[in-house]
């Protein structure tokens, strides 16, 4: 059975920022985003920009974020 990621809340978060470790072609710097745990879920997280975080916020499993490349979370 799947589980809604977006059926609950966010509530407060502790996100934390990860960054790729390439420049961005404005010259930005490193392309970084914040992540953090989701509650109540096992091996799920909420995932932002970390320049924009009021742009919105979404929402992963562990498998999701580890098959797009976040080998770190």
């Amino acid at each position: 059975m799947a589980v809604d990621l977006y059926a609950n809340d966010l509530g407060p978060l502790a996100f934390r920022r990860m960054c790729g470790g390439s420049n961005n072609e404005d010259g930005e710097g490193e392309s970084c985003v914040e992540i953090a745990p989701l509650a109540g879920v096992a091996d799920a997280f909420a995932l932002r920009d970390s320049k924009n975080p009021d742009a919105g916020t979404l929402r992963f499993t562990g498998d999701e974020l580890r098959a797009a490349g976040l080998t770190t979370i």
